[in-house]
This record gives structure tokens, sequence and C-alpha cells, in this order.
């Protein structure tokens, strides 16, 4: 979206319009989703676990870094990558509150 037009919603709206972009493909959900459950630095597990190529597994990883939501670092020879907890609670307490319960009259909504 152009400077021009996203001048149109508040920062809070494209803030969480970066942030579901960032996240918006199956193969960074499943990173996410498995460093979460690592809970720890992963250094070279995620293109097998992934089933992806190198170079592929290496741009999902670099968007999401670009995001902010994972961290790497170099530790000889590999990159390690976890989550960075400070970008990925900010990233919760946003789609919760974005995803507020929806209650409808008889359940029906037209």
């Amino acid at each position: 979206m152009g400077a021009t037009k996203s001048a149109l919603f508040t920062r809070e709206q494209n803030e969480l319009a970066a942030m579901a972009k960032a996240i918006a493909h199956p193969a960074r959900i499943a990173i996410l989703q498995y460093l979460v459950r690592k809970n720890a630095c992963v250094c070279g597990d995620l293109v097998d676990e992934l089933g992806l190529a190198q170079a592929t597994t290496s741009q999902h990883l670099k968007e999401l870094k670009l995001a902010g939501i994972i961290q790497g670092s170099i530790e000889g020879v590999n990159v390690c990558y976890c989550i960075n907890p400070e970008v990925w609670n900010r990233y919760r307490d946003f789609f919760s509150g974005f995803f507020k319960k929806v209650d409808l009259k008889d359940g029906k909504c037209c």
C-alpha cells in the first residue's frame, strides 16, 4: 500500500496489517510454531523440519527477522534463530485485541 493510502488508517491498523503480512505464509507459521515448540535457539534444523529448500527457508526466515518476530545469532558457521519475546508478546496482544468475542443475536448475521 502506498504511503498516501496508509495515511488513511491509524498507526495501529497499519501495524496490525504489517504483522499479519509478516506471518501470512504457511511456511512462516510452521517456522514460528517450531521455534515456539523448541523454546530455544535453533540452528540448521528448520530445513529438515519444513522440507523446503535451504534458499526458500532462508527467505522466510529473512522476512520474519525483518518483522522483528525472530532473532538470529551467528554461532560458528550456523545462524541460530529464536523467538523475539518482546515482539512476540506485542503480536499476541495486538491480535488478541483484534479478535474480540462476537455474539450475534440468534447466531445469525444476515
